[in-house]
């Protein structure tokens, strides 16, 4: 039996949510594929407003000099504890931290998990990497302000969904390296493999909402002509990690109609391997992005937000 698309997101998908994939698409138009992504995420302003959550907005130094813009979620009263630092999704050439904000303000509502959300460099403008240093000087931060924001510096998560997820195990790496402790890696169908590129034929009939010529597209910007042979480094594309010892407890979780999905199973067996307490879900009929397009089903949301609840 094939594949079946779930039919809520059929629904969704027919009304044109999500990121559309134009049959026209040109491989390696990075430009359009920006505006596609751009475009898509814009449909997170259509999400139900909530109330009761602050936010600042700070500029800090990075060490090669850059700018970095961050923005600190809290819910009003919320008490000393627990935050996560969260990345955005964007194939690591779109998205900013100003088009997930409506995404980022509902997890802290719902949470009561304070949020630091990082506008991290994007390629092809930044090099492979850079998004991961950015990250890493935003955990540094967190680290060194924790006691005016009322952190606890042993309750730091990082999290993001897509290249965002990405992005959070790359700098769970780099942590992990610099002897830094993170509590969670909470990595939403996270973009790991610059090596997802021949298209799974069992996937050819169904809506995966992020398309393999979008990814070889964005994989190519982000790595150059380096994509796909040796010569690219783990905090670029965390699955050419070669050691998952020490790494940050995680949760990992993605549809069975991403095309993420096998990279991101991968990813979790060598954390188990690792001795990593890992906690994985695969979420039958669904693609990419599902937990977004179903934003109004618990059932879809209530793992990382259990996660997040349990920092």
């Amino acid at each position: 039996m094939a594949f079946q698309l779930d039919p809520r997101i059929s629904r969704l998908v027919a009304r044109g949510a999500g990121p559309s994939s134009p049959e026209d698409f040109q491989e390696g138009d990075t430009a359009r594929l920006r505006r596609i992504l751009d475009e898509g995420l814009a449909q997170l302003s259509a999400l139900p407003a909530v109330s009761g959550v602050s936010d600042r907005t700070f500029t800090i130094a990075t060490g090669d000099g850059h700018w970095l813009k961050l923005r600190w979620y809290a819910k009003d009263g919320s008490t000393p504890g627990s935050a996560a630092i969260h990345f955005h999704g964007g194939a690591m050439i779109a998205g900013s931290i100003d088009l997930y904000d409506p995404l980022v303000r509902t997890y802290v509502a719902w949470t009561g998990v304070p949020m630091l959300a990082v506008d991290y460099r994007l390629a092809p403008e930044a090099s492979a990497g850079t998004a991961a240093s950015d990250g890493l000087a935003a955990l540094l931060w967190l680290l060194d302000n924790a006691r005016e924001l009322g952190v606890d510096p042993s309750r730091i998560a990082v999290m993001g969904d897509s290249a965002g997820g990405g992005v959070a195990a790359a700098v769970a790496l780099l942590a992990r390296d610099r002897r830094l402790e993170i509590a969670r890696q909470v990595l939403i169908y996270p973009m790991l493999d610059d090596r997802t590129t021949d298209a799974d034929p069992h996937l050819a009939a169904v809506p995966t909402l992020f398309s393999y010529a979008f990814n070889r597209t964005a994989w190519a910007a982000v790595l150059g002509e380096h994509a796909g042979t040796q010569r690219v480094s783990p905090h670029a594309a965390p699955a050419r990690n070669t050691d998952f010892t020490g790494l940050a407890p995680a949760y990992i979780e993605v549809g069975e109609l991403d095309i993420f999905r096998d990279e991101d199973v991968r990813y979790a067996l060598q954390l188990w391997r690792a001795g990593v307490p890992t906690e994985l879900h695969v979420h039958p009929g669904l693609p990419h992005a599902f937990d977004v397009l179903l934003m109004g089903e618990p059932r879809f949301q209530e793992g990382k937000l259990r996660v997040l609840k349990e920092l």
